[in-house]
């Protein structure tokens, strides 16, 4: 009996897997691995809430660059605050502010600028020049500003940031993290709300010569509205971007970009991937019970890491028009034999599993399937393990009518509780049990 029940859940896998091949060959959504970026860390906040949407090496220590400029641009909104400048105050620039490397205004020794010029050079043109006219403005030298620079920071609860110059010019010992730039960047916001409408300026004229700035995601991403870029040789290409869709504000820190376009791209993505995140995350057909999971609190938005699988899992229980929809990717040489021999692979394990050796994880449960679909694929996004003979099940609870069940099935148990422990210490819930497989075969089987 064992053995025919064996034989025929073979069969099905067989089948099941022909037919996964075929959807993955017409559509191949697939993406080459990214090369390796030992400079690279991101974060995605909801400003609202303060969640964490999505992470990477985000409590890493990085370069600021010209984030560093934030800072200071922080400290002086701080003296437009307090009333020890104003707007129409001028700075005096030194010598050794007009010696800064560009980038630069090009300001000389003797001249002086108006505060509102200065905070228009240091977001738009991100003028190292200018940057030490403020900090000698507000603290008599750069590095007595730094110093200031430094305290605030910990005010803020940046713990993981020293600042040694008040633009972001190379120096060894000036690091941060994605973290902290993003609580800079939500300081900045919230502490001074008057004066955020600077850094949505893409342009601006001093002495009647007209600079543009560096941020093109003002102009390229659609609800982008301000913060930072930055740029030096070890930091790579960074930005603090806030952008705002659906009644969501997400603030995203992206560092270590190989290019300004590869890092603009990259932080689109993530900012699209985060609005459909906070999105989810407010929405009320979430279903938390004891029979989903041992615990009964809703997902934590903590750090996911990035996705390392050769290939998307499986699509189980679902329309696979749905899940056929992507534009076609880099995936080598010859993808389609790749994926025959993944195919292979996988059945030559499978034949000698028996269905009560076949495990998964479940993440949750839904009402509507397509939420289902979303909370699968984060759980796919987090692990970093390889789920390559694995598959996303969504399919009815057969206890509870009208709920969907969202699954990674067709593990071993040891990959499936190295996972799901995987998850869970990313802050989402998850919890170990026997998969379904007939039930699953028979849902794939009825599937238009």
């Amino acid at each position: 009996m064992a053995s025919t029940r064996s034989s025929i859940l073979s069969r099905r896998l067989g089948t099941f897997l022909s037919i996964w091949f075929i959807g993955l060959a017409l559509s191949i959504p697939l993406q080459a691995q990214a090369e390796p970026n030992p400079r690279y860390a991101s974060i995605v906040i909801d400003t609202e809430s303060g969640e964490i949407l999505l992470a990477s090496n985000a409590d890493a220590p990085r370069y600021p660059a010209s984030l560093t400029k934030m800072m200071t641009l922080y400290l002086l909104f701080e003296a437009l605050e307090d009333r020890s400048l104003t707007m129409d105050d001028t700075l005096p620039v030194s010598s050794r502010a007009a010696a800064q490397p560009p980038s630069k205004l090009w300001v000389r020794p003797g001249d002086r600028i108006s505060v509102e010029e200065a905070i228009l050079a240091l977001i738009v043109r991100s003028a190292n020049d200018v940057a030490v006219v403020v900090a000698e403005g507000l603290a008599g030298s750069e590095r007595a500003f730094a110093i200031q620079m430094t305290d605030k920071a910990r005010a803020l609860g940046m713990d993981s940031t020293v600042f040694r110059n008040a633009s972001g010019l190379p120096d060894d010992r000036q690091v941060t993290t994605a973290r902290d730039m993003a609580r800079l960047s939500l300081s900045l916001m919230q502490d001074f709300p008057q004066y955020y409408d600077y850094f949505s300026r893409s342009r601006f004229v001093y002495r009647g010569k007209t600079h543009t700035g560096h941020n093109n995601l003002l102009d390229s991403y659609a609800g982008a509205d301000g913060l930072k870029t930055g740029y030096i040789r070890a930091s790579g290409f960074n930005v603090a971007t806030s952008a705002v869709r659906d009644d969501h504000r997400l603030v995203t820190v992206v560092m270590g970009g190989f290019t300004a376009k590869s890092r603009d791209s990259h932080t689109a993505k993530l900012l699209d991937h985060g609005f459909v995140r906070a999105g989810l995350l407010t929405r009320s057909d979430w279903i938390a019970s004891a029979d989903v999971f041992d615990s009964t609190r809703a997902i934590s938005p903590a750090a996911p890491r990035e996705r390392r699988l050769a290939a998307r899992p499986a699509d189980v229980g679902l329309d696979a028009s749905a899940s056929a929809v992507g534009s076609a990717g880099n995936v080598g040489d010859d993808p389609i034999q790749r994926m025959i021999a993944q195919v292979d692979r996988a059945r030559v394990g499978r034949e000698e599993r028996r269905p009560e050796d076949v495990w998964a994880i479940q993440v949750g449960a839904f009402r509507d399937p397509h939420g289902a679909r979303t909370l699968v694929d984060e759980a796919v996004r987090r692990l970093e393990t390889d789920l390559r003979d694995s598959q996303v099940s969504v399919t009815p609870s057969t206890s509870d009518k009208g709920v969907f069940r969202a699954q990674l099935i067709d593990m071993e148990e040891g990959q499936a509780r190295r996972s799901c422990a995987q998850l869970k210490r990313q802050g989402m819930e998850c919890v170990v049990v026997r998969a379904d497989v007939e039930g699953m075969m028979a849902t794939s089987a009825s599937a238009p």
